[in-house]
């Protein structure tokens, strides 16, 4: 009989330990256990971990930064439509589209999206419009057209065998912009301080356009400005002879006609302020250039310790090869 009731009360017990006992123990048994219920309690932990496994699908296309850098291709491309006869707007919108290369540097630190995709977009953008304009200044000087050639060649091989150093050397996570002070300390001020940079660029790309509108001021640079336009040539401006009724022709008016060389002198401009801003930024512009070279020479030295490095992997040169041969 004694045995009987010490049998109950130790059932009892056992029941109001089991209704007393802490949730938390309860979910933490059913997991250990694998026996989960459905009633609400043990999946509560389940669903919090799938909210966090499934995070939002991003349009990295669509991020803000990104869509600034759109709209600089957009100027971009307008610039050039009105650069070959409209001087003024087309400063304008080329400078708008160098602008815009400080802001959307500001949006993706601002909504935290910044991007590979974006970083390349922009350094692609800024390489394509000044090689543009450069391209305008080669013809509009053709006697110093082997230095633009050099400028733009100079500029596009820098920036790709830098780009190819940092991702080939330092691997697919590292930035163009992050350069240790152990290889150039030059080149570690201009990526990494902002206001820095800031000024280079912006001032390398204002002598440019001041060089531009010299193009369109100045009569030492470009005698064809005091030039006359023929009888014959005025007499068919007059009478609109030979007009094409095609509607491309209508919109791009070729750039070497004599209405349109006619136009760009009608928007001839004084050329004290084009003189003024081409010398003030040109000491920036020549500066910009040896980091070029500066960061060329890095670039390729960098490449050249890896070559190094994957000669000595390899077990290059093989000495069994030679002393055969000898």
């Amino acid at each position: 009989m004694s045995v009987r009731q010490t049998r109950r009360q130790a059932a009892l017990a056992a029941a109001n330990d089991t209704q007393t006992k802490p949730t938390s123990d309860l979910l933490t048994n059913a997991n250990s256990n694998g026996n989960g219920n459905s009633n609400g309690a043990a999946e509560a932990p389940q669903s919090v971990l799938d909210d966090d496994a499934s995070p939002p699908s991003e349009n990295i296309f669509l991020f803000w930064p990104n869509l600034i850098g759109y709209s600089r291709i957009v100027l971009a491309i307008a610039s050039l439509y009105y650069m070959p006869l409209h001087p003024r707007t087309c400063s304008v919108l080329y400078s708008v589209s160098c602008l815009l290369d400080a802001l959307d540097g500001y949006a993706a630190r601002y909504f935290e999206q910044s991007t590979k995709f974006g970083a390349v977009l922009d350094m692609v953008t800024d390489r394509c419009t000044t090689s543009c304009l450069i391209v305008f200044l080669s013809s509009a000087f053709p006697r110093w057209s082997i230095v633009f050639q050099s400028l733009i060649s100079l500029d596009l091989a820098s920036h790709y065998m830098h780009m190819y150093a940092t991702l080939s050397m330092g691997g697919a996570d590292s930035s163009h912009k992050k350069v240790d002070k152990s290889r150039s300390w030059l080149l570690s001020l201009y990526y990494t301080n902002k206001t820095v940079l800031f000024l280079i660029c912006a001032l390398n790309e204002v002598f440019f356009i001041g060089l531009y509108l010299l193009s369109f001021s100045s009569p030492l640079l470009s005698p064809q400005l005091l030039s006359t336009v023929g009888a014959s040539k005025a007499a068919a401006i007059q009478s609109g002879a030979q007009v094409n009724s095609s509607m491309l022709r209508q919109l791009f008016t070729n750039p070497y006609s004599a209405g349109a060389l006619e136009l760009a002198r009608a928007n001839k401009m004084d050329s004290f302020w084009p003189w003024v801003i081409t010398g003030v930024s040109f000491p920036v512009m020549a500066a910009k250039q040896i980091l070029n070279v500066i960061q060329m020479v890095k670039a390729s030295k960098w490449i050249a310790e890896g070559d190094v490095a994957a000669r000595r992997a390899a077990g290059l040169p093989k000495r069994s090869k030679s002393k055969k041969t000898a």
